[in-house]
């Protein structure tokens, strides 16, 4: 049995990309606008034109108040440094602003954003304080090897997880000998340990799944999961015994993989005034 994933590529926190459409400015599922400013200058791009600023869970988005159409989407992955420095805005003179530099696709960007509104801090702890929770929720979102996932031979649990399902017996089959483990199936991910190095693991979260397989190998049937290029193109295999058990999980992922889909959970928690923001464009 094959089974290849409905996936919608996550890239609104991976990539840079310049004057989009609006349906790529509106929120993908999972993604909540945190903050928003509507005095924003683009000072290095568009000098002298005033927009508005979006702070979301995965990105930054600006856009020209006259111009829609001119806009940028800035992801928190692509992210090297968040500083300040002094400018010279065509709309407030010398000033200091917010200063953004990403690496996207091996290219570097530079980014200049000016608060047009005089003595406000608020563009610039909104934006550090979400890139700092951004950084740390990494695990939501990224497939992980050989982590400190593990403690006592019990799950380290992030926030908003919760544990479906604990399978023993569960065999790696990544070496020649496969490795006997535990598998975790919970609402944001799937994780593996060894039972003799609980080092020895994997933490595979939904939003990297490519495909979920059922595939003869030279252990026997096993459970096959693919993650998505950009998360390694790994392909993971697994032996459950019973053949039986080994389809039910499957199932199981495949299940909550759906119910993940409809309205994913990045970690990014962080709020302004005690208030969630809801965006409209």
């Amino acid at each position: 049995m094959d089974t290849t994933l409905d996936t919608d590529r996550l890239w609104e926190d991976r990539d840079v990309r310049f004057d989009i459409p609006l349906s790529q400015m509106k929120m993908r599922p999972g993604e909540r606008l945190i903050d928003h400013l509507d005095s924003i200058e683009d000072t290095k791009g568009n000098n002298g034109e005033r927009g508005r600023l979006m702070v979301t869970n995965l990105r930054i988005i600006w856009h020209s108040t006259t111009l829609p159409r001119i806009n940028l989407s800035v992801g928190f992955s692509t992210v090297i440094n968040i500083s300040t420095r002094g400018v010279e805005s065509k709309l407030r003179g010398n000033t200091e602003a917010l200063y953004i530099l990403t690496r996207c696709n091996n290219t570097r960007f530079e980014f200049i954003f000016t608060n047009l509104v005089p003595d406000t801090p608020r563009l610039f702890t909104s934006v550090l304080a979400v890139q700092r929770a951004y950084e740390t929720s990494k695990l939501y979102r990224d497939l992980k090897l050989r982590g400190a996932l593990i403690a006592n031979k019990t799950l380290r649990l992030l926030p908003l997880e919760e544990v479906y399902d604990k399978i023993s017996g569960v065999w790696n089959l990544s070496s020649d000998q496969g490795n006997l483990g535990t598998f975790y199936i919970t609402n944001v991910r799937l994780v593996w340990h060894a039972e003799i190095n609980e080092s020895f693991n994997v933490s595979i979260p939904y939003i990297q799944m490519r495909a979920v397989k059922i595939r003869d190998s030279k252990f026997g049937t096993a459970l096959v999961i693919e993650s998505l290029r950009n998360a390694g193109g790994y392909v993971l295999g697994f032996r459950i015994d019973p053949v039986e058990r080994l389809h039910d999980v499957m199932k199981e992922i495949q299940s909550l993989y759906r119910v993940y889909s409809a309205n994913p959970i990045f970690g990014v928690q962080h709020k302004i005034e005690d208030k969630v923001l809801r965006m409209k464009i």
